[in-house]
């Protein structure tokens, strides 16, 4: 008999396909949006899931699951995975970097872009009749050519980003990370690493890149937003939890800022009331990775990781490797 495995959202029909020739698989092409129960329910019997990034793993459903061997997450972020329960249960974590690096990157500067330029709040006002005169200040926002650009988090989408500014844009970027890249990297996509202080002070547009955990909760709050510019903007395409939603939108609403440009959210799909009554803000749900190419190669790296695994005792991506020993 085939192994068994869990598809628990929505795919493309061919990584279905591609599944089925190694597993019996169950699919949920309805997208259902399951609660705990029902996903434990689903899981029974199954040694493998396709995860999406919203489904949480952690160490009460693998003690109620106890054939579970992988989950394999079609995103590069997984805070959905509590990697230490996997790795004492003896599960594997993979995930799916660098397939997304580059449409990830795109998306941020189209953010940054829409929300110094005043793209949404502008359309808003055509769309509603609003526009019959032309006037020297309507929507006036700020530059990006020859703006400081300031990253925090220089990974992979940290360092695309950081090309397209510095490269297609002739931008000063500054970035602070958790350690300094070595000089050849920062030479490549011309950046300089500051403090996090500076960055926020110095920067004309700041861009988050940070992976989420404990420890990067709120990473931009009250202070950090204090010490930005009232002409900055800031945008997020890391995690919703890195920034304090309530004082941002505080900070949007006073004209602190200048404004904001995001992709995720604290509590998503759920979205602070706050931000939606804000003109000043570009929101965009979670698309950042949202190419057909991006999220096809996604797929396929999660089916890959599933089948290497569970056939060949080979993932592509392990997050805990320690549970192959």
């Amino acid at each position: 008999m085939k192994p068994s495995v869990l598809v628990a959202r929505a795919i493309f029909p061919a990584i279905l396909d591609k599944l089925a020739e190694h597993f019996e698989v169950e699919a949920n092409q309805a997208d259902a949006i399951w609660g705990k129960a029902e996903f434990m329910a689903r899981l029974q019997g199954k040694v493998g899931v396709f995860t999406t990034g919203g489904e949480r793993i952690d160490a009460e459903l693998l003690l109620g699951c106890p054939q579970l061997r992988i989950c394999a997450n079609m995103a590069v972020g997984y805070n959905n995975f509590d990697i230490p329960a996997m790795t004492a249960a003896g599960v594997l974590a993979t995930n799916a970097p660098d397939v997304l690096t580059e449409t990830t990157a795109d998306l941020g500067f189209t953010l940054l872009m829409a929300t110094a330029r005043r793209v949404s709040e502008s359309e808003a006002f055509l769309r509603a009749g609003l526009w019959n005169k032309w006037s020297y200040d309507m929507f006036t926002g700020s530059d990006i050519h020859g703006a400081t650009l300031g990253i925090l988090g220089m990974g992979r989408i940290g360092q695309a980003v950081a090309r397209r500014g510095a490269h297609g844009f002739g931008m000063q970027v500054i970035y602070h990370n958790r350690s300094r890249l070595d000089a050849a990297t920062e030479a490549s996509v011309n950046a300089r690493y500051v403090g996090k202080e500076e960055l926020f002070r110095q920067a004309d547009h700041i861009v988050l890149v940070v992976p989420y955990s404990a420890e990067s909760h709120h990473t931009v709050a009250a202070n950090e937003i204090a010490w930005m510019k009232p002409s900055a903007t800031i945008v997020n395409i890391g995690r919703g939890g890195l920034i304090d939603e309530a004082a941002l939108a505080e900070a949007l609403a006073a004209g602190r800022i200048g404004g904001a440009g995001l992709d995720v959210f604290e509590g998503e799909p759920r979205v602070n009331p706050a931000l939606l009554a804000l003109k000043n803000v570009v929101l965009t749900p979670h698309i950042g990775s949202a190419t057909v190419p991006t999220r096809m190669a996604m797929a396929n790296l999660a089916a890959d990781n599933l089948i290497g695994f569970l056939l060949h005792g080979k993932p592509l991506t392990p997050l805990n490797a320690q549970v192959l020993a």
